[in-house]
């Protein structure tokens, strides 16, 4: 609406990731109950249990097949930007971004489909677990999507505030 142009892209959805999380959520859920904020060694070795578990689960075919007809119809001779957005993201209390993984200048069938699910585990970093816990959210409350954006070749870059990030004033 104010007139920048935006490169092509799509979202996976957090639809996705509850049918990728279906086959073991339960035993995962129930493995990160256990975890202690002040447990660092304890989250580490869960965490890395738990992403080992999910990079032995494979994609589902639909979510696959979906996520192929999106990248198509965008434009398949491109690179792109594979990145993370879980739904506790940018909360007045909290402030996820970063905690989970974004990855660039992905091109290829294979690669669009390794780094999506990447990106569905990245919801299981130790920092993502231990920030959870440590803000009082339940790990089953909190799901991931995937956003992905052509890469372009900026003339500039830089980072807007929507707020102040020191007093949260929106003016």
């Amino acid at each position: 609406r104010a007139g920048f142009s935006v490169p092509p892209g799509f979202c996976v959805t957090t639809d996705a990731f509850d049918q990728f999380m279906a086959e073991a959520r339960d035993d995962i859920y129930q493995r990160l109950d256990g975890v202690s904020a002040d447990d660092l060694a304890g989250a580490s070795a869960i965490g890395q249990d738990v992403r080992a578990t999910l990079a032995g689960l494979p994609l589902p075919e639909d979510v696959e097949t979906a996520v192929l007809a999106a990248w198509r119809t965008a434009g398949a001779d491109t690179a792109y930007a594979v990145r993370s957005s879980a739904t506790a993201e940018d909360l007045p209390s909290a402030s996820f971004a970063g905690q989970q993984d974004t990855y660039l200048n992905v091109k290829g069938e294979q690669s669009l489909l390794a780094q999506v699910k990447a990106c569905f585990i990245s919801l299981f970093t130790d920092r993502a677990i231990l920030y959870r816990i440590q803000n009082g959210f339940d790990h089953r409350n909190v799901k991931l999507s995937v956003v992905v954006q052509q890469m372009v070749q900026p003339d500039v870059s830089g980072t807007l505030f929507t707020a102040d990030p020191v007093s949260g004033h929106r003016q």
